[in-house]
């Protein structure tokens, strides 16, 4: 007697890079998630395929295996979703619960962080390879039940994307790949962060830290804001989109995806040696990057910035194939909002401890991963000097909250006597 095999309705969307399939998403009536890595990618030169994550040039056989989660769906693409308050209003929006991903996943295909982009698989047309993986089950298959629409961007704020027009306008909900930008609105919980962030990345700009172009924007500026309860406040703040440049989408991914961690794990189980070394030995110019990030190290210290983990380190692939260390973002001087801060995210040279951070935490943190001391200590003597140069005048010329001001120049005193700047 033959069994027969129990059967289970199926959805499915198509992944691509710039056009280029990459895979197929199945989503199961019982919760199951599948990626399944097209043959026709997988069987490609590397010369001729896209890079879709660091992973699969660290792992040769990574594009042979499915990818296989329950609800969530493999950290690979649930760390493309919103956290917090967005992913929680998306869920709100479409009725499903926050942590069933595959409908968040189809309602802002269109519109992820980078170049990959999701679109709907009708029924009938899920390809043969990507329904093989389930044996014991017998897939109908349906359409697609949540359509698409333009909201996302991953992140714990509220942020949008937009396009700027002609007239410094903001049109939340677009993106044409023309102005495209990141607006942030201010937050109902903390105060003034749009000023924090915007002070903070200014800082960090002018001691050498890579950015992309940033903008305060007047509240009054925004076109098509959603119906979110807001403070009153005057500005959002606006970063331009790195993974959209002249009309064209560009593939990114955040130290989260490359080291398949779950968000809810961002501050975990990883460090800044592994994140440095996954560049040097994966990235193209692995050394450039490596001192770029000590750069964005050691401003995390001096700005009192708690924030930085895996999701808020990110790799770009601007030749499509390697990865390079993307402009930063997300740099707020987080000790103002969180009472008796002291820690880095992650761990650095066995440390979290700002204040127990010194120089030599630095030469450590090189030698653990493997490049030359000195082509680390001359870019963080550059760091301080500009720091202690230029960072206090630029404090009464921008726009952070005074006692915000106050509690950064604190902190400044408490650091270890390699970094301290003095303001007296």
């Amino acid at each position: 007697m033959i069994a027969t095999k129990r059967t289970e309705s199926v959805e499915a969307l198509r992944f691509s890079l710039n056009g280029q399939e990459i895979g197929v998403l199945t989503h199961y009536s019982g919760g199951k998630n599948i990626f399944v890595f097209s043959p026709d990618y997988a069987a490609l030169a590397q010369t001729e395929r896209q890079t879709f994550t660091m992973t699969q040039l660290a792992n040769k056989q990574y594009l042979s295996k499915p990818l296989i989660s329950s609800q969530r769906l493999t950290p690979v693409l649930s760390n493309l979703l919103p956290e917090g308050a967005l992913r929680d209003w998306m869920a709100r929006s479409l009725k499903v619960h926050v942590d069933n991903e595959f409908p968040l996943m189809a309602h802002m295909g269109k519109n992820l962080p980078g170049a990959l982009q999701a679109e709907l698989i009708p029924a009938g047309n899920v390809p043969k390879w990507a329904l093989d993986h389930r044996e014991q089950v017998e897939a109908v298959q349906v359409d697609v039940e949540h359509s698409q629409n333009k909201f996302s961007l991953a992140g714990v704020q509220m942020k949008f994307s937009s396009v700027k027009s002609k007239d410094g306008r903001f049109n939340i909900g677009q993106d044409d790949n023309s102005d495209s930008w990141i607006i942030k609105t201010p937050s109902t919980v903390h105060k003034f962060v749009p000023y924090n962030e915007y002070t903070a990345m200014r800082l960090a700009e002018v001691v050498g830290v890579d950015i992309p172009e940033i903008k305060l924007v007047k509240m009054t500026d925004l076109d098509n804001l959603p119906d979110i309860q807001l403070p009153n406040e005057i500005h959002a703040y606006a970063i331009k989109r790195f993974d959209r440049q002249k009309g064209q989408r560009v593939h990114t991914e955040d130290l989260a995806q490359v080291f398949q961690v779950y968000s809810h794990d961002k501050y975990k189980k990883h460090n800044y040696e592994q994140i440095a070394n996954a560049m040097y030995q994966f990235g193209s110019q692995g050394l450039k990057n490596v001192q770029q990030m000590a750069r964005r190290l050691l401003v995390n210290i001096l700005l009192a910035n708690g924030d930085a983990h895996l999701k808020n380190w990110s790799l770009i692939y601007q030749d499509g194939t390697k990865p390079i260390l993307s402009p930063a973002y997300d740099i707020v001087s987080t000790i103002s909002y969180v009472e008796g801060e002291q820690e880095f995210a992650l761990n650095m040279a066995k440390n979290k401890n700002w204040y127990q951070a010194e120089m030599a935490s630095f030469e450590a943190w090189a030698k653990r991963i493997g490049v030359p001391w000195q082509a680390i200590k001359v870019h963080l003597e550059e760091t301080l000097e500009l720091a202690r140069t230029h960072w206090l005048q630029m404090l009464t010329e921008l726009p952070m909250d005074e006692l915000h001001q106050q509690t950064l120049k604190t902190h400044w005193q408490n650091l270890h006597q390699n970094f301290r700047i003095d303001y007296a």
